[in-house]
Parts: C-alpha cells; sequence; structure tokens
C-alpha cells in the first residue's frame, strides 16, 4: 500500500487531486500541502519521524519554490519519493523527465491517466533499493489519447518512433499513436529496452530491425514493409548493434547445438 504527498497552491486543485488519490485502493494514505515549501517541511518531518514516503503527485508552476526545485532538492536525500508531476502546462515535460519523474499528467485529471501513473509508483516502490527503473527489463504501457478516451499502448508492440513537432508517434502493428513528448525524453527512457536512434527524427526497436541496407553510400533499416534512412552520424553505431546481435545469437544457436 502507497502513501503519498499531493502538492498544489491552488485549494479546489488540492482537494480533487487527494480525492482521486485517496479512491484508489493501492494507496494507504494521502497527505496534502498547499505548497512546494510546507511540501518540503512535511517530507522533512517524515523521514525524521522514520515514516514512509512513496511518491509526491505535484503541480510545477507555483509561487515561491516551484514544482522543478522541488524535484531537485529531493536528490539530496537518502531515500527520496518518486515524483509525478500533475500540472496544467505541457512545455515542462523534458525537465520533468531529465529530473526522473516517473509520470507527467495533465490537468484537468483523467481517472485512468492517474490509475496508470499509480501503476508505476506502485512498480517502482517494490523494486529494491538502489535499482533504477531503465534497469527494468519488463514492459511498458504508454498511454495515449484516442477519441477522447485513453488506451494503453504496449512498448513490446512500438517498432519505430517519429518526431513531429512537440509529439512522437509511435508506430505499431496496429497503427499510429501520437503522444506530447519530445524524442530526446523518449531516447533516454528507452534506451535499456532496445531502443536505437537511427536518424534525428526517428528512434527504432532494435529487435524489429530485419535488415541493414547500403546504397549510394547511405544506410537504412528494413523493419516490416518500412525502409527507415539512417543518418550518417548514427550509421556506425546502427551497424555494431546488429553486429553484436548476431553474434550472440549465433553463440545461442550453437549452445543449442551442442544440447
Amino acid at each position: 500500500m502507497l502513501r503519498v504527498l499531493a502538492v498544489d497552491d491552488e485549494r479546489p486543485a488540492l482537494e480533487e487531486l487527494t480525492h482521486l488519490l485517496r479512491r484508489d485502493p493501492r494507496i494507504e494514505r494521502v497527505t496534502g500541502a498547499g505548497d512546494a515549501s510546507s511540501a518540503l517541511r512535511d517530507l522533512s518531518r517524515m523521514l525524521v519521524e522514520g515514516e514512509r514516503l512513496d511518491a509526491v503527485f505535484l503541480d510545477i508552476r507555483m509561487p515561491g519554490l516551484d514544482g522543478l526545485d522541488f524535484t531537485r532538492l529531493l536528490t539530496g536525500f537518502a531515500a527520496p519519493p518518486h515524483v509525478v508531476f500533475v500540472t496544467a502546462h505541457d512545455d515542462c515535460a523534458v525537465a520533468a523527465y531529465d529530473l526522473g519523474a516517473l509520470d507527467y499528467l495533465l490537468k484537468p485529471i483523467r481517472p485512468e491517466r492517474l490509475a496508470e501513473a499509480i501503476r508505476r509508483v506502485t512498480v517502482a516502490a517494490a523494486r529494491p533499493p538502489g535499482a533504477e527503473e531503465r534497469a527494468d527489463p519488463e514492459d511498458e504501457m504508454i498511454p495515449v489519447e484516442l477519441g477522447g478516451r485513453t488506451r494503453l499502448v504496449s512498448r513490446r508492440s512500438v517498432t519505430h518512433v517519429e518526431a513531429q513537432g512537440d509529439y512522437v508517434r509511435l508506430h505499431t502493428p496496429d497503427g499510429g499513436y501520437l503522444v506530447r513528448m519530445p524524442l530526446s525524453a523518449l531516447t533516454k527512457r528507452w534506451e535499456a529496452a532496445g531502443f536505437i536512434r537511427i536518424h534525428r527524427s526517428t528512434l527504432v526497436a532494435s529487435a524489429h530491425i530485419t535488415e541493414l541496407r547500403f546504397d549510394g553510400g547511405r544506410a537504412a533499416v528494413q523493419i516490416g514493409d518500412e525502409l527507415l534512412p539512417v543518418s550518417r552520424r548514427h550509421t556506425r553505431e546502427v551497424r555494431d548493434l546488429l553486429v553484436r546481435r548476431f553474434h550472440h545469437d549465433q553463440r545461442d544457436c550453437d549452445g543449442d547445438a551442442r544440447g
């Protein structure tokens, strides 16, 4: 059961957030704070008294100490809680994920998106101390907006990702889905899961690459029926990755043959 802290300087927003959090059966206790400075004092008191705090759900734009500065200060704690941003501003996602935020929710809060954020906190809180999320090999579910509803898309189903302005388009066998997130943040988040940058605007799942082609000095990778260009900057990295994967697969085959 989770213990969380909700932080928002607008009282109606704080009351709504704490209400929604308390409705979730995975949460044992919710504490509210009207600003980041009060939240920092509450957190310090909890740690001194030996209380556990699993996560902080907080706004970004607040008077005085804002949400991003609050999160930076958490690095000074021995066992900082996980952070989920809940904000009306969609222009701070890059900074939020760079600071290690587990999730980034936009107001008005959709119950299904909040439920997904709580799921992520539950998974992260169950990890051994010191274990990072990027080291977790399990699949990740990505919430996408589709026709006014939120759908969860499996990371394993994503073959490649394309940057489209402030959004990225996730390509899967079932179709494409737009997500408001910079490609740079997604690249960092999914690197450990085998995703590799092949172009400044393209990220691909290495497991879905079936062929690397060279034509007139230019490279491209085959993913399903699509041929995606590889920039000169990333050609060597992609080639070395596929060579390592080939040798790894070959060793597995030789081991099976001997067995």
